[in-house]
């Protein structure tokens, strides 16, 4: 039962994440269409200060808040072909991959939460027209990064005690 709470908890987690993932491109979408009147229309530079860069920001954490929510729902690139190769050891083959990435992910997001924190401390700037401190946007590298080492390592527990991953698509093959 609590199980389940968890599992149904943390598929909501990385289903919030590809939202604001979501989010983060529309807004990109209307930076770029901002962008595009005020040049139309001879609209103080100013105005907009800075959007190509927020644009940028946002693209970062389009990638980085959808990451979980991808992985969770297949769409990213697996190695299904050579699992499915495996045979009866596809298990194993599986449980090793999982761990590789989720070892992986958890030290992306020690070393993003690491550069976020070392940027905040010491007042890291924007080098452009924005001068946005950096550990803002930075945020969304920590927190996707963190969603997607959870979503590893919840795959991989779910897959030891299941003996099925929590990968949705209907592209990956079950075993």
């Amino acid at each position: 039962m609590l199980y389940q709470k968890l599992t149904r908890y943390l598929d909501t987690l990385y289903l919030a994440g590809g939202v604001l993932g979501a989010a983060a491109l529309i807004a990109i979408l209307f930076l770029i269409v901002l962008q595009m009147f005020a040049r139309w229309f001879g609209w103080d530079a100013d105005l907009i200060k800075g959007a190509p860069d927020y644009a940028g920001y946002c693209m970062a954490a389009a990638s980085f808040l959808s990451f979980a929510y991808a992985l969770n729902k297949g769409a990213h690139i697996r190695v299904t072909l050579l699992l499915s190769a495996m045979g009866r050891y596809r298990y194993y083959g599986e449980l090793w991959c999982f761990a590789i990435a989720g070892a992986a992910a958890t030290y992306l997001a020690y070393y993003a939460i690491k550069a976020t924190y070392w940027s905040h401390k010491l007042n890291d700037i924007s080098q452009g027209q924005d001068a946005t401190p950096l550990w803002i946007p930075q945020l969304t590298m920590c927190v996707g990064s963190v969603l997607l080492a959870i979503c590893f390592w919840d795959n991989f527990v779910r897959l030891l005690v299941n003996r099925d991953h929590g990968i949705q698509a209907e592209s990956v093959a079950s075993h």
